[in-house]
């Protein structure tokens, strides 16, 4: 079984509650298929679609690529052995968040519109199975839509990294705002009102932004707390070294 992590601090008063420990080599894993995959279907859409329908789609991808670039170099800085600081304690959680708000939210945002391009491209399919795609699309974009829900459960249910930032009504609030505004841009999108849809894209884009930020300083200022209250252990190798230099010194 696991050690459990100190909930009461030195001075006696409650220490934060940070998030569980978790695998870095599952997360670079993760940011390898986020920089790779929305760059891939940026281009498949750049080929395939008709480009004054695209709306704010291929920027979208680009910004999942690039922020999930971002991510990678937050989860490479996680370390705790020795010369570890608060900062490089919290770089998984750090690049969870970043991936969780910048790179899977403008996926989800993005996906519907990039389907409803490709499913109607002159290019994949023949003009008249295109005009057959575009009379049925409006369903069929629901499908991919779906995929929000499974994330709203991982974020509200207490897996995702915000559920240890954020009270529970301010959490509920976000992932609801977060599905009100792809839903609110999809739907403009679809009608031909691409200011209302990029209104749509860049406040959600500018909320995840803003939330990311402050979900990173305050994972540090929180492990900063934490390990002030509740000193880390010293490393074994170190202890010994520290010993044998006490040790020279006395002689």
């Amino acid at each position: 079984m696991s050690k459990e992590r100190a909930t009461t601090g030195t001075d006696g008063l409650p220490l934060p509650i940070l998030p569980p420990d978790r695998d870095e080599r599952t997360w670079a894993k993760l940011v390898r298929v986020a920089v790779y995959t929305p760059g891939f279907l940026a281009i498949l859409l750049l080929k395939a679609g008709d480009p004054a329908g695209f709306g704010s789609t291929v920027e979208l991808m680009m910004l999942a690529s690039a922020s999930a670039l971002v991510a990678g170099l937050f989860i490479g800085t996680q370390s705790s052995a020795g010369g570890a600081d608060h900062a490089s304690r919290v770089g998984i959680w750090g690049g969870a968040l970043v991936l969780e708000l910048l790179a899977a939210v403008p996926i989800l945002c993005a996906v519907p519109s990039l389907f409803h391009e490709l499913a109607q491209s002159t290019l994949l399919h023949g003009r008249e199975a295109a005009g057959a795609a575009e009379a049925t699309a409006s369903v069929s974009d629901l499908l991919p839509a779906i995929s929000i829900l499974p994330f709203m459960l991982y974020q509200l249910a207490g897996f995702g990294t915000l559920h240890y930032l954020v009270p529970k009504a301010v959490n509920w609030a976000l992932n609801l705002g977060i599905l009100g505004l792809i839903v609110a841009s999809h739907v403009a999108g679809r009608h031909g009102a691409f200011g209302a849809e990029r209104a749509c894209v860049e406040l959600l884009v500018a909320a995840m932004a803003i939330t990311v930020i402050y979900g990173v300083l305050k994972l540090r200022r929180m492990q900063a707390d934490y390990d002030s209250r509740h000193p880390p252990k010293e490393d074994k190798d170190d202890k010994d070294g520290k010993e044998k230099k006490e040790k020279k010194e006395k002689k």
